[in-house]
């Protein structure tokens, strides 16, 4: 898999942050290559669930925007790339604190991109869940 990267992380973080219609970004690329991505969504009260625990929806949210900032690098400004698969499996609790992922691509092909993304909180190195997921790409025109 020939992987080059055709956005840079501050294009996509504004790309991202305007494509929802946002102020201010909501989330962060920390690292970025071919094939590789290393984010964080920063931590917000919104997150928790009963029992100060990160919640499920915004592990959710945290691993697809990961994947989407990572299809969206390698393929260029197509916010019509889609979520078409996400699974998401729960394996600690996360404390309050901001949610990293590291996602990685397995494939990107003309109408699919199948990725997995791993997600820990704060500085506690124990992953909190594990997520693949695919995103449909639109057709070239």
């Amino acid at each position: 898999m020939d992987l080059k990267l055709v956005m840079q992380a501050p294009e996509v973080i504004r790309l991202i942050t305007a494509g929802f219609k946002a102020d201010t970004p909501f989330f962060a690329i920390d690292e970025l290559q071919h094939g590789y991505l290393r984010a964080h969504m920063p931590f917000r009260n919104w997150m928790l669930r009963p029992g100060n625990v990160i919640s499920g929806p915004a592990l959710f949210t945290t691993a697809d925007l990961a994947m989407y900032a990572l299809v969206l690098s390698h393929t260029g400004p197509q916010l019509m790339a889609v979520t078409s698969n996400l699974n998401l499996n729960f394996v600690n609790k996360g404390l309050a604190a901001d949610v990293h992922a590291e996602a990685t691509l397995l494939k990107l092909g003309r109408k699919i991109a199948v990725m997995e993304v791993k997600l820990r909180c704060g500085d506690d190195p124990a992953l909190v869940a594990h997520a693949t997921g695919s995103y449909a790409l639109p057709t070239p025109k």
